[in-house]
């Protein structure tokens, strides 16, 4: 009897201690909810990977960036949420049994630690450099901390205009600017990007490229892209037969021509179009210091091609013509005044200075560019000398020799006239004041061509000139000439019309 009561109590023990041990292990059942958006703006991440560890569950936000977790056992959680494109944010959760948990994650993109290359380091040429070729190589130095692919963009500016280069997409760290500008200063600045970070800009360097050549003659060339005339500065290489030292005085953005120098005030003195309409401008030598000079009343007539100005000998006026009239202004733009008008109406298309300033030389004709006349007039009006009159066919190129004694001009001795002016045989001509005997300076022209646009050369032994084919639309090319023989003859510059040497 007693051991029949002994077994009932162990057995009713141990089925209460499993009962217990039954209790301990529940401990309920939560729920984990929350979103997932973007650091900054907080956009929603749509199908972002949402995973409870140290249990492998796992599920996707929805289009609005949300998500849940439903059955979570109460206790301790790590919650990652990952996204290609997206750093993994890692949040701590609690669960309770019965209770919501809500995590927000807020992702940042994969490259936010990424950091910007190294600011860039100007090598060369140093900052402050003088004497400077025309051509420079730039050369700076970056690196990139992750070695992520660096692209540089340079800009560079000068000190004479609002022109600004910009190179950009560039991946070696050297670059070559060329066709600069003689006694110029140049600004130049770098920007690094790893196209990951904003661009990082160096500091400013600058260098300055040597003095001015001195340049002598100077020349017209049309841009193909542009079509307007740019005007150039250049050398002649005596000893070598080369040209050198070419320096592109004015814009190619902008039509510039019929370039004059003058010694006494070391201006070159130009054409150029303005507001639809063609005024006189001056330049220094290197082509700085742009100045505007006519205004009220601009360069106008038949041919503005044609058309030609003069300085004074001492470079402080210009003489230009406007239609039927001839005007006088202060190379200030100030003192503007009329000093001359045709008595018939015909238009004035070029004038030239004598060196004393008693005796200005013109070519007038009527508005067909035709019925030329070649005459000098003296500072009150007064006809001195008329040189060309009373033909057919087309002139001009007027020059005054120094000592008044010469004048240089051409005539198209075919006397052909047509609506487009289109010249056939034009030679160029050197009437003596003193004999009035004019002669034949092209008498070794080549058939087919024109000689233009003739100019003395300092010492007025030589004559410089342009010569060209008749058809009107082939090269040309400037030539010198003895003017005593008339037989030597030395090309000077390829592609350049409207020619100048002083």
């Amino acid at each position: 009897m007693k051991k029949t009561l002994n077994i009932l109590i162990i057995l009713s023990l141990n089925l209460f201690i499993s009962c217990g041990e039954d209790t301990v292990d529940l401990v309920g059942l939560g729920t984990i909810t929350g979103r997932v958006v973007e650091v900054n703006n907080f956009n929603p991440i749509e199908n972002a990977k949402v995973t409870l560890s140290p249990t492998s569950n796992t599920v996707f936000t929805d289009a609005d960036g949300y998500f849940i977790m439903q059955d979570v056992e109460a206790g301790e959680y790590s919650v990652s949420a990952k996204k290609e494109g997206f750093l993994t944010k890692f949040e701590a959760a609690t669960v309770t049994a019965d209770l919501e948990v809500n995590v927000i994650f807020e992702m940042e993109i994969e490259t936010a630690l990424n950091r910007p290359p190294t600011t860039p380091e100007l090598v060369t040429p140093e900052s402050g450099a003088i004497d400077q070729e025309l051509s420079v190589e730039l050369i700076w130095t970056s690196t990139d901390p992750e070695g992520d692919p660096i692209t540089y963009r340079v800009e560079i500016q000068n000190d004479y205009n609002n022109d600004i280069v910009r190179v950009e997409n560039l991946t070696d760290t050297t670059y070559v600017v060329s066709n600069l500008r003689y006694g110029t200063k140049y600004f130049w600045q770098v920007a690094a990007t790893d196209n990951i970070n904003a661009e990082v800009l160096s500091t400013v360097s600058n260098f300055t490229t040597k003095s001015d050549p001195d340049n002598r003659y100077f020349y017209v060339q049309k841009d193909v892209s542009t079509g307007n005339n740019v005007i150039f500065s250049i050398n002649y290489n005596e000893s070598t037969g080369d040209p050198e030292n070419t320096v592109q005085l004015t814009t190619n953005n902008q039509n510039s021509w019929r370039p004059r120098k003058n010694q006494a005030s070391n201006l070159i003195a130009f054409l150029r179009t303005a507001n639809n309409e063609t005024h006189l401008f001056t330049m220094n030598q290197n082509g700085s210091n742009i100045q505007q000079v006519t205004a009220a009343v601009p360069i106008t007539g038949f041919d503005l091609n044609e058309i030609d100005f003069a300085w004074s000998s001492n470079g402080d006026r210009l003489i230009y013509p406007h239609y039927d009239k001839l005007y006088v202004i202060n190379k200030d733009g100030s003192g503007l005044q009329q000093i001359y008008q045709t008595a018939d109406g015909s238009y004035i298309t070029e004038c030239d200075w004598s060196n004393d300033g008693s005796m200005i030389a013109l070519k007038t004709n009527d508005i067909t560019g035709y019925n030329v006349s070649i005459f000098t007039i003296d500072m009150s009006g007064n006809i001195l000398t008329t040189v060309l009159s009373g033909v057919t066919g087309a002139a001009g190129g007027l020059n005054i020799s120094v000592d008044n004694k010469l004048l240089l001009f051409t005539y198209d001795i075919s006397g052909y006239e047509s609506p487009d002016n289109r010249q056939l045989d034009t030679h160029i001509f050197v009437y003596e004041f003193l004999t009035t005997l004019v002669t034949d300076v092209s008498v070794n022209k080549p058939a087919g061509t024109n000689d233009l646009d003739p100019r003395f050369s300092p010492n007025e032994a030589d004559i410089i000139f342009v010569n060209t084919s008749n058809d009107g639309i082939s090269e040309k090319t400037i030539y010198k000439v003895d003017l005593a023989s008339g037989n030597i003859i030395t090309p000077l510059f390829s592609n350049a019309a409207m020619p100048d040497w002083e």
